[in-house]
């Protein structure tokens, strides 16, 4: 494991792997197609294949991977991703599924994968709701004012990295989501950050996700797969990009946070309308759980807000400088 996630932000986007000498085996099950944890081994160039009972760990001096059957959570070096279909034990053998594979960690593990994702101008920060609609209340306040005020700390530290920051809003104003779309598609060249903070769970829910979009077949987190989900949306054009950008995002938020013992809720994947219909690399970052009566109180104090906005920050400089240094 890592000593800290920079190590690890420069491994997943400099591609600090070894390229494979060998084609992924592929094994259907079911109707779906799955590649075995064997075969997974000898592609990316692990060192070892270490089982145990229903959980196998992959490692090397750089990554360690952690699957279990029957699970949708995958560690890489400490970092949550929900995989959009469980891991299966099948004669014997774990097998991820291919999309998952795909459009998961194979960016992550090879970014020479991503195309051109280091090559934006432009930071877009979108504060989540907004005038008429407060988002998430309590007795501490409003979402929409917690996500204005991480958006503008966000801006202010990248800016001051001589960054070009462009907000979607800047006041307690209402924005549609088309209205959102509409105005980061007007730029080239550009990243778009959703920012939010959570509620339900029955005031039990607690945590830290960040959400991509959905690739291509893949559910809305938390549903069933409709046929409208086979569709090519806008921002699948992106879905490398987007997993790399979350990876940073959300990795370095964690670190960012840990004083205030947030859990990792992790990567997902999902079909927001910002994050359908953007054309640019794009993520959904929500810092936690409004509805959560511990979490609410660390939610509003100023130095959690700083941290979480340090996290996005510097997890958005540390993916620019990967990638556009390859």
């Amino acid at each position: 494991m890592f000593k800290n996630f920079r190590t690890f932000l420069i491994i997943i986007l400099f591609g600090l792997i070894a390229q494979p000498a060998m084609a992924w085996e592929v094994v259907n099950v079911r109707g779906h197609q799955y590649v075995t944890a064997g075969s997974i081994k000898s592609f990316y160039n692990f060192s070892k294949l270490i089982r145990s009972g229903k959980t196998a760990i992959l490692e090397n001096a750089s990554v360690k991977m952690k699957i279990s059957a029957n699970s949708q959570e995958c560690l890489m070096n400490s970092v949550k991703f929900i995989l959009s279909y469980p891991v299966v034990e099948h004669s014997g053998r774990l097998l991820v599924s291919r999309i998952d594979l795909s459009k998961l960690i194979d960016p992550v593990l090879r970014p020479t994968y991503i195309s051109k994702g280091g090559s934006f101008r432009t930071v877009i920060l979108d504060p989540g709701h907004g005038g008429k609609d407060a988002g998430a209340v309590n007795q501490y306040g409003t979402e929409s004012y917690y996500n204005l005020k991480v958006a503008r700390l966000v801006r202010d530290i990248l800016q001051r990295q001589g960054y070009n920051v462009i907000m979607t809003r800047d006041s307690d104003r209402y924005l549609s989501l088309q209205q959102r779309v509409n105005f980061a598609n007007r730029y080239k060249d550009a990243i778009f950050i959703s920012i939010h903070f959570n509620a339900g769970g029955r005031r039990q829910a607690r945590g830290i996700e960040t959400f991509t979009l959905s690739p291509v077949g893949v559910a809305h987190y938390g549903r069933s797969v409709k046929s409208s989900d086979y569709n090519m949306r806008q921002g699948n054009h992106q879905d490398s990009a987007n997993i790399a950008l979350a990876t940073a995002i959300h990795g370095r938020t964690l670190e960012r946070t840990r004083s205030a013992s947030i859990p990792d809720r992790g990567i997902k994947r999902a079909r927001y309308s910002v994050l359908t219909s953007v054309r640019h690399p794009a993520v959904l970052v929500e810092g936690g759980f409004m509805s959560h009566p511990t979490e609410a109180r660390i939610i509003h104090s100023g130095s959690y807000q700083h941290s979480v906005a340090m996290g996005i920050a510097e997890g958005i400089i540390r993916y620019h400088r990967a990638l556009s240094s390859r």
